[in-house]
């Protein structure tokens, strides 16, 4: 079996992904709170709870993928190079999940605080992000369903520690 990944980057894994629905959730009072203000009136008290939630949950998310990606740095999940095909796509898809919910948080964060120019960017990448939980569902899926083999065991159970007879 491959080495699997530590209790805590387990832990992070499954936080970001039960944080990442509430942000499809909530994104929409995002537009319908800035359209009411715009247009000279109050937002409802529910689309601002809500934007609120879709802020700090998007800057909680940063930060813990920032985390996520200084623990899989100090901590790698295998000791072997990716050899095949659809081990080194699998590699580019969880370094490009590393960069590209990175940057959201990052693009959110600007848009909130410093330049609303951005948001269309930030949509656009909430459309990529979508697009590359699929695939990654779906490769989950397939390791299995189909393969039957140990891969999403390693994001379920926590790493053992080498016996002398691994070594």
């Amino acid at each position: 079996m491959k080495r699997g990944y530590s209790l805590a980057q387990i832990g992070l894994h499954w936080l970001v992904a039960l944080m990442v629905p509430v942000q499809y959730l909530t994104g929409g009072s995002i537009e319908r709170t800035h359209h009411a203000v715009h247009m000279g009136m109050t937002p409802s008290y529910w689309d601002i709870v809500q934007h609120h939630l879709h802020n700090y949950a998007g800057m909680a998310i940063g930060l813990l993928m920032g985390v996520r990606l200084v623990l899989r740095i100090l901590q790698p999940p295998d000791a072997s190079a990716p050899g095949t095909w659809s081990e080194r796509a699998a590699t580019a898809l969880h370094h490009a999940f590393y960069a590209a919910v990175i940057a959201q948080a990052c693009m959110g964060f600007a848009a909130s605080y410093f330049w609303l120019g951005i948001a269309p960017y930030h949509v656009v990448g909430s459309r990529i992000i979508l697009g590359m939980v699929a695939l990654h569902l779906a490769a989950a899926a397939w390791h299995t369903l189909v393969a039957r083999d140990e891969t999403v065991d390693r994001i379920v159970f926590p790493r053992r520690k080498r016996s002398a007879q691994e070594l």
